[in-house]
């Protein structure tokens, strides 16, 4: 709760100093409070009283914490010299991703009906503003008018049918008490909801349009920060409250994570856009991601933790390679030969591909394997599935790697030009990607 209340006073500082025409200040203001915020995060003061203490991590929670607080600084490093381009809107832009990530942090920790949906809106509000930042673009207002409709859809259908907010609770009455149609229409309800917020079957139709009008940076903060925890409370939300259903929802789930893979992959192919490619990639790893809330020790156990890691700077990496050619078109032609042009782009944007892919020795792939073998046991369909679903992938990746490899007019082009704070996002994802063993290794 302290690092929340953190992050919150960093942002209203960050508005003023968008005010006072300070975005350099903003900026090192706002990694400052995300450092602060971690390290307060594991080491609480404890200077708020327990009855308004309302949030329970762990260390999972703490994890999956950590990991939003390096995205996020990810994010605003990388995106820092587009920010320039507009140094009125620079403290704006960084207070309204500080605010949304407080609505994350506390989807993270929360433990009944009333933080859950608090915390879903905290982190959904400043997106819808963010997404259509981009005041010259009508598909950018487009953007923002649709995420906002998608991201109201929710319902408290269950709590009519319990009585309660609390998941344990809930847990219990589902378990020890006759259950009533309501409970598992609100059930579905709550199901759809949490479908249309990480964009899986069949409520993904919003993802490519939303992901291709908003500004590229925050496109990314969408596809790595609000997917990571959009799944974990998923998948929390359903293994607390509603394990007693198991058998109720697991089919269907695991039905709709198959639809949404193949879905996924087999619309990649046909892109020739970068932030709609991503898109689709955004459904097919979100779906691989839900398949922890198939197998009960996923909350607590490191498998679906190092696939978000994986997947998370992977997508960071390729944004952040995208802004540095700065096509306009957003064609994926444009990274045509940059592997030429700057060979450390690359060899990062190859390493982070085979890592999406699930390519060994990278982070994605451990992650994968992970996942994967914790649902073998009870769908093995499902996983023989997945595996081609991810053949279908690495061709699409492998496609994308050709391209970035392409000599052809390779050498009449101008070389890239890397800022600093990207070249260190840059050099923090590859270490990433590279170094996932020891991740696990380190996991207590």
């Amino acid at each position: 709760m302290e690092a929340i209340i953190i992050l919150f006073l960093i942002g209203i500082i960050a508005l003023f100093l968008g005010i006072m025409n300070q975005p350099r200040i903003s900026t090192f203001l706002s990694i400052a409070g995300l450092i602060l915020a971690g390290i307060i995060q594991y080491h609480p003061l404890n200077i708020l009283s327990e009855k308004y203490d309302l949030l329970r991590f762990g260390d999972t929670g703490n994890a999956f914490v950590l990991l939003v607080l390096i995205i996020t600084g990810f994010i605003i490093l990388t995106g820092d010299k587009s920010f320039q381009n507009e140094k009125n809107h620079v403290g704006d832009f960084h207070a309204l991703l500080l605010f949304s990530l407080c609505g994350g942090i506390i989807l993270i920790g929360y433990q009944d009906i009333f933080m859950f949906f608090l915390g879903l809106e905290i982190l959904s509000i400043p997106l819808y503003v963010l997404a259509g930042s981009k005041k010259q673009s009508n598909a950018s207002s487009e953007a923002g008018v649709k995420y906002f409709f998608m991201g109201a859809f929710a319902t408290c259908l269950t709590y009519g049918a319990t009585g309660s907010f609390n998941l344990v609770e809930i847990l219990v009455k589902t378990q020890f008490s006759q259950q009533s149609a309501m409970l598992f229409v609100g059930l579905l309800f709550i199901l759809a909801s949490f479908l249309f917020k990480v964009g899986a079957a069949p409520f993904h139709f919003w993802v490519p349009d939303v992901y291709q009008g908003s500004p590229t940076v925050f496109m990314g903060y969408m596809s790595s920060v609000v997917k990571i925890v959009g799944v974990y409370a998923f998948v929390k939300f359903f293994h607390i409250a509603f394990v007693g259903l198991h058998e109720f929802w697991a089919p269907l789930i695991a039905i709709l994570i198959a639809i949404s893979m193949f879905l996924g992959n087999l619309s990649a192919m046909m892109q020739s856009k970068f932030k709609r490619l991503m898109a689709f990639s955004s459904i097919t790893n979100g779906a691989y991601a839900l398949m922890a809330i198939l197998y009960p020790k996923s909350v607590q156990d490191s498998s679906l933790w190092i696939f978000m890691v994986g997947y998370a700077t992977s997508v960071i990496a390729m944004i952040t390679i995208s802004m540095i050619v700065n096509d306009e078109e957003d064609e994926i032609s444009s990274l045509k030969g940059i592997g030429y042009r700057n060979p450390f782009l690359g060899l990062v944007s190859i390493v982070a591909l085979l890592s999406m892919s699930g390519i060994p020795p990278f982070t994605g792939f451990f992650g994968k394997l992970m996942v994967f073998s914790g649902v073998w046991t009870q769908y093995p369909w499902l996983i023989v599935l997945a595996l081609i679903s991810s053949a279908i992938g690495v061709y699409v990746y492998l496609r994308l790697v050709m391209t970035i490899l392409s000599k052809e007019d390779s050498e009449n082009q101008t070389s890239l030009s890397i800022h600093p704070f990207q070249l260190i996002v840059l050099i923090g994802c590859l270490l990433i990607l590279t170094f996932g063993w020891v991740m696990i290794s380190c996991w207590k």
